[in-house]
């Protein structure tokens, strides 16, 4: 029995003296024992009158009043031993919108070069000439004798049925004159823009005879020295 009560102001002491060191720093502990041998402990208060007592003073250094701090280790979460690896996000995996370039359109295949001709090698264009119709309209021509061509004519009271009034033509040459040496490379690029807007806008049914003309012609000026 003197055992327990020995172990009781034992701990009571502890806490006592925890208690105290907080908020003084110094703690006088008094035990107790009365006439039927009960004990008590008591915290800076000295026993009653006709009690046995003991007195013992506790020292101890200033207790600061901040509450403790307490640092926490990060800890790994737990995997299994035959876990797989993790897969990676979600978004690493998909392509990134708007940071991507568009494809480049692939450039047309240019046409092979032809042989390199030194300006010293090119000879002059060939001859050109300047034609006139019966009706004033001029183009530019290789051949200086052209194909006749139909003027139409106006008739009237020549016995016609009907109106009276007839169609007739009249086969007249175109007049052609030759140009001057000095001006034959620039009618013959004049031709050539002529036969490029005849293959643009004329009709389908001669688009291949409009594409052979052209390629004549640049070759005429590519080669001659119309292309230095």
């Amino acid at each position: 029995m003197r055992s327990l009560l020995m172990r009781v102001w034992f701990v009571s002491l502890l806490l006592l003296a925890s208690a105290g060191a907080h908020a003084q720093g110094k703690v006088v502990i008094y035990r107790c024992t009365d006439a039927l041998g009960q004990l008590t402990v008591q915290n800076n208060t000295p026993c009653p009158k006709g009690n046995q007592q003991e007195k013992r003073v506790i020292e101890d250094a200033p207790v600061s009043s901040a509450p403790p701090t307490f640092v926490t280790s990060p800890v790994a979460p737990y995997a299994p031993a035959n876990a797989p690896p993790p897969h990676p996000p979600v978004s690493s995996q998909l392509p990134s919108v708007g940071t991507a370039k568009p494809s480049a359109r692939p450039a047309a295949p240019k046409a092979p070069a032809g042989p390199t001709i030194a300006d010293a090698d090119r000879l002059p264009p060939p001859v050109l000439f300047e034609c006139r119709t019966y009706d004033g309209s001029r183009y530019l021509n290789d051949d200086g004798t052209p194909p006749q061509r139909c003027a139409q004519l106006q008739t009237t009271g020549l016995g016609s049925v009907g109106s009276g009034t007839g169609v007739a033509c009249e086969m007249v040459n175109d007049q052609c004159q030759r140009i001057a040496d000095d001006h034959l490379c620039e009618n013959w690029k004049q031709r050539l823009r002529e036969a490029q807007s005849a293959l643009r806008f004329g009709r389908g049914d001669s688009r291949d005879a409009s594409a052979a003309e052209v390629a004549r012609i640049q070759r005429i000026v590519t080669e001659s020295t119309c292309g230095k």
